[in-house]
């Protein structure tokens, strides 16, 4: 019986490990949307509201 649980759970620790190597769709665009000045988020196109001003 406990033989059972180890192998479960060396089981499941695999399957976190072979999600956890997955490259998430979308990550790059979601870097190349924050500020390089302040790292906030920018919404839309515009720039953003700290116009480069972060001290």
């Amino acid at each position: 019986m406990i033989a059972k649980i180890v192998l479960l759970f060396l089981a499941f620790m695999a399957v976190l490990a072979m999600f956890g190597k997955l490259q998430v769709p979308g990550v790059k665009r979601l870097s190349d949307a924050k500020c390089p000045k302040c790292g906030r988020y920018r919404i839309g196109k515009g720039p953003c509201p700290c116009s480069g001003k972060a001290g």
